[in-house]
């Protein structure tokens, strides 16, 4: 038996294959200790886990990860602090601005300096590095992360730092292992993000391993579509950031290939937030991601991530507009019609209008109250100034309008016409809120899968192993880097029981002189002139090129993941609600999909 376990902001969701039929689950997260609802849900010994986790998500979201400190080359110590120059509030005298990771009196420098080719300008002594080791240390740092400059051409002096750190018994972080590239903010923000929440990732799996069957193996899901070990990913919890959201894609793009469609739009609506990617016959990749105004320069799924759920609060800003998020009811007190919460949510209005039935909520397993969501609407309708089902009326309006933004940004922003595509609503809330987003998108087709309120779950329970590399290649040779990233990577998949590994190369390319670049398959010229005007509305086709980059993809393959099928249930439990409007007509295909269309 395996078992795939998402955990969410609301629910955790468990998905179960013992070879021949799934079997799905769900029961309340435990937002102060996620594992003890996926100890809660096991109801079976299972032999393994592939769990989506989002401990570092939130760690780092609400700035509670480590004490983490940040080492430099000197002269170099507010790298985080600086930044770039693109400020999104330049003209907001109240915006606060970003949280940094890491205070003042946790930056330091060491005296060293290696140029972008690796040379060595200033040595680091040895009693330089110890100086340097023995402040952090006194400075009752948690955790380090050392990003000197140019270590990716030349990592010698961080290895002999993280050395001596290491050896004063703390968790390290080291920029040329984490992200070997140039653009030294990038990699200095990612690395830090990496120290602040790895230590809370590693204890957190250890308590959850701990408490496992010996004989039950636990994988972590990745935010490039991956599982990995839980050992990695308490070393590099970096990679889990956005692992919740990319579960669902990949679900969403096994559901729609069976179902016959290539090119979809994937939306997840679950309890706290909604997460929509793009899928054209192949997933969306990027590496230059962001959390919380942070670059976060990983391989992940191109996923736009918006505050708007099932359990967002309804409020009035200070201009006496109504809002819908992105603060959240979750799990705990949860929305008015759990019996505990006093704030109404984007649920209270669905079951305010009838479009959720109280009687099957959960499969019958959860009851709503319905007479506290009507006193608590009514209340709230009355301090709006209008009636209570205009209110719940205009707090689905607010969330839609939050999710169609989301939608148009992976689509329309990417060069991408979303009425060429179908939409797969998914997630607790997703096909109560699907139509409604089609119309405003004008989108032809929709596809609730049958399996919708747990389906990032399945995903992650179909994922391979995957790990992933990536090295500067400006003035190197890519070929050479790339056989130095195949040795490495075949000998770290064959460690964790995988002897035969597919590699997938790519390159980050750029037109001599810019100073971006797009990542294509490698040795693909052509593809790249291609993606260059798709995005930008033109192309050199004789322009001299340059590598910036290389990128490695490492796949263990996963025998049984490729084996699971959607539609092969053993039991039947709605974990999810299909809203039909007026205009739409829907059928069910072979699998128990529902399929609407727009009648006219």
């Amino acid at each position: 038996m395996r078992a795939g376990v998402d955990t969410g902001g609301t629910f955790t969701d468990f998905v179960f294959w013992d070879g021949a039929r799934c079997r799905t689950h769900k029961v309340r997260s435990t937002p102060d200790d996620p594992g003890r609802a996926i100890l809660e849900g096991l109801a079976e010994p299972v032999r393994e886990i592939v769990h989506g986790s989002t401990v570092a998500t939130n760690a780092l979201l609400e700035r509670r990860g480590a004490r983490t400190a940040l080492v430099t080359t000197a002269g170099f110590e507010d790298v985080l602090a600086i930044g770039r120059q693109n400020r999104a509030r330049l003209y907001d005298w109240f915006d606060p601005g970003r949280m940094d990771l890491i205070p003042p009196e946790l930056r330091f420098g060491l005296a060293e300096r290696v140029t972008y080719d690796g040379a060595v300008l200033q040595p680091a002594s040895e009693r330089e590095v110890h100086r340097v080791a023995d402040a952090v240390a006194a400075a009752g740092a948690e955790s380090v992360a050392v990003c000197l400059l140019h270590s990716y051409a030349n990592p010698a002096h961080e290895k002999a730092l993280g050395e001596a750190l290491r050896a004063r018994g703390l968790f390290v972080s080291l920029s040329h292992e984490v992200l070997p590239e140039y653009r030294e903010y990038e990699r200095a923000s990612t690395t830090a993000v990496n120290a602040y929440v790895s230590p809370l990732m590693a204890r957190y799996l250890s308590a959850l391993s701990a408490k496992l069957p010996p004989e039950t193996r636990l994988r972590v899901f990745q935010s490039n579509g991956g599982s990995m070990s839980a050992a990695y990913a308490g070393e590099a919890a970096v990679h889990t950031v956005l692992s919740g959201p990319a579960g669902g894609v990949l679900g969403a793009a096994a559901a729609a290939r069976a179902a016959g469609f290539e090119r979809i739009l994937s939306f997840d609506m679950g309890g706290t937030s909604t997460d929509v990617a793009l899928y054209d016959r192949g997933f969306t990749m990027t590496s230059e991601g962001e959390l919380d105004g942070l670059p976060v320069r990983v391989g992940m799924l191109d996923v736009h991530t918006v505050g708007a759920g099932g359990g967002s609060i309804a409020w009035l800003d200070t201009a006496g507009a109504l809002r819908a998020g992105p603060r959240s009811a979750g799990a705990v007190p949860g929305p008015v019609c759990y019996g505990q919460g006093e704030e109404i949510t984007v649920t209270d209005a669905n079951l305010f209008l009838g479009r959720i039935d109280p009687e099957r909520f959960l499969s019958g397993r959860m009851a709503l109250d319905v007479a506290r969501t009507e006193t608590a609407m009514q209340q709230f309708a009355a301090r709006c100034g209008v009636g209570a089902e205009e209110l719940a009326e205009a707090v689905l309006a607010a969330a839609n309008a939050n999710m169609e933004r989301a939608i148009r940004k992976v689509s329309i922003e990417r060069g991408r016409d979303p009425r060429e595509f179908a939409l797969v609503a998914f997630g607790g809330a997703g096909p109560l809120h699907a139509c409604d987003l089609a119309d405003r998108l004008e989108i032809k087709t929709v596809l609730a899968p049958r399996h919708a309120g747990v389906l990032s779950a399945y995903g992650m329970l179909t994922a391979d192993f995957v790990r992933e590399y990536s090295h500067s290649a400006l003035e190197r040779d890519p070929a050479a880097l790339f056989a130095d990233l195949e040795t490495q990577a075949r000998e770290d998949l064959a460690a964790e029981g995988f002897p035969q590994a597919h590699l997938e190369r790519s390159v980050d390319l750029r037109y001599e002189g810019q100073s971006y670049e797009i990542t294509v398959p490698w040795a693909e010229r052509a593809g790249f002139d291609a993606e260059h005007e798709r995005l930008y509305g033109y192309a050199h086709q004789g322009r001299d090129v340059e590598a910036v980059a290389v990128r490695l993809r490492a796949v263990g393959l996963s025998e049984q993941g490729a084996k699971i099928e959607i539609g092969a249930a053993a039991d039947e439990q709605s974990f999810s609600t299909l809203y039909t409007p007026e205009g739409w007509r829907v059928e069910e295909d072979d699998a128990g999909n529902k399929i609407l269309r727009r009648s006219s």
